[in-house]
C-alpha cells in the first residue's frame, strides 16, 4: 500500500514566473502539515506576501498583515521538532521564541541553514520550482514583496 503524496502548491504569479510545489512531510509534523492543508483550503495564503526574503538564508512569508507579527485566528501548534537538516529547499514553520508558538507563518530555505536543526518543524520540501523562490525580491520586508497568488494542497 503506498501513501498518497500530498503537494502543497504556491502561485507566485508572473513577477516570479510561476508555481512552487512543496511535498508535504506529515511523517515528520502530521499537525503542522494539517494547519496547513487547513488554511490551504480556506484561502488564508491567497495574497500573503514574503515579508521576509533573506539572500542565502530564507525567504518566509504566511502573515496576513505582511509584517512579520501575525498569524491565524487558529490556536498556535506544539513543535513537532525533528532530525530532518535544513538544507535547500526545506520548508520549516517560524515561530517567536517559544517553541510551541508557530501558527501560519512558514520560510523556505535558500541555503543550507542546519543550525536552525532540531528547533524548527521541517513540514515540506520543495520539489519544483525553486528558482521561482530565489526570484522573490529581497528585503525585510522588500519595497515591493512577492506574494503568494493562491495556494493550493493536493
Amino acid at each position: 500500500m503506498t501513501e498518497q503524496t500530498l503537494t502543497f502548491t504556491l502561485d507566485t504569479g508572473n513577477d516570479t514566473g510561476g508555481d512552487v510545489v512543496i511535498r508535504l512531510r506529515p511523517d515528520l509534523a502530521p499537525g503542522h502539515v494539517a494547519r496547513i492543508t487547513e488554511l490551504a483550503s480556506e484561502g488564508f495564503y491567497d495574497g500573503v506576501v514574503f515579508h521576509r526574503v533573506i539572500p542565502g538564508f530564507m525567504a518566509q512569508g504566511g502573515d496576513p498583515t505582511g509584517t512579520g507579527t501575525s498569524g491565524s485566528k487558529k490556536p498556535n501548534l506544539k513543535a513537532e521538532f525533528s532530525a530532518e537538516p535544513h538544507v535547500r529547499g526545506v520548508c520549516s514553520m517560524a515561530r517567536t521564541n517559544d517553541p510551541n508558538s508557530a501558527n501560519s507563518q512558514f520560510f523556505i530555505c535558500l541555503d543550507d541553514a542546519t543550525f536552525l536543526d532540531r528547533q524548527y518543524t521541517v513540514w515540506g520540501v520543495v520539489e519544483s520550482g525553486m528558482e521561482h523562490v530565489d526570484a522573490l525580491p529581497k528585503g525585510e520586508p522588500p519595497r515591493a514583496p512577492g506574494k503568494i497568488v493562491k495556494a493550493t494542497v493536493n
